[in-house]
């Protein structure tokens, strides 16, 4: 298993949430790919805390679908999985659909121009094919709701299933069918302008299940399949 260069992060204090984080970012940037293996010692090794924490970390990335084991065998990172995704899909959709329609009638005038800035900066990040930017726009865009709408199961929901369709994202967003979310954006920021609830929370419904188009494009599931070395 690649470990990136660097102590990462050594604090020995660190938290099996912070754990849970760090792995959780490594697989869906693409560092850990679809089919590594993945070694408890090695990461523990690079986020310099023992392995108990790394282990928790790895059970509940298993439950959110980004890590797959077989007891006696092998962890490793979750191949692409389009029966997962369009469950993920599903769900993170509607909890956007609930955060804009319940956002709504507390969003302002600063909610709705840092909105527009957001987008302003993905639709750049887009023009320059910068996927990292891309994806922290979309996070800040879609975050405005979020924050507004104050309903902590919706944040939690959104925690346990969003990064499952990160992975999908980045290649949406590196290519340009991603510019098709700009023009969805827009449509979200003017329905929420109007005070249009249903249509505001429509558009957001619309704007996360575009992803489907993707779900085919990597390999199909097998629970038998051999990590990769």
């Amino acid at each position: 298993m690649p470990i990136p260069r660097g102590s990462g992060l050594a604090a020995r204090s660190l938290l099996r949430d912070d754990a849970h984080r760090a792995i959780r970012d490594l697989i869906v940037d693409g560092t850990l790919a679809p089919g590594e293996r993945l070694n408890d010692a090695d990461l523990a090794q690079w986020l310099g805390i023992s392995r108990t924490p790394v282990r928790e970390a790895l059970a509940r990335l298993e439950q959110a679908g980004l890590v797959r084991t077989k007891p006696g065998r092998y962890t490793m990172v979750s191949p692409l999985d389009a029966r997962a995704e369009r469950a993920a899909q599903s769900v993170t959709a509607a909890m956007h659909e609930l955060a804009v329609r319940e956002a709504l009638p507390q969003l302002t005038a600063a909610d709705l121009d840092a909105m527009r800035e957001a987008n302003s900066r993905f639709a750049d990040a887009l023009r320059r094919r910068d996927v990292e930017a891309a994806v922290a726009a979309d996070d800040a865009f879609h975050g405005v709701a979020v924050t507004a709408c104050a309903n902590p199961a919706v944040a939690s929901v959104l925690e346990q299933f969003t990064p499952l369709l990160r992975r999908l994202e980045r290649l949406r967003f590196s290519s340009l069918t991603g510019r098709g979310s700009v023009a969805q954006h827009e449509r979200i920021i003017e329905r929420c302008a109007a005070g249009d609830a249903e249509g505001a929370a429509a558009a957001a419904r619309a704007n996360w299940m575009t992803l489907a188009a993707l779900f085919d494009t990597g390999p199909a599931p097998d629970d038998d399949r051999l990590p990769r070395p």
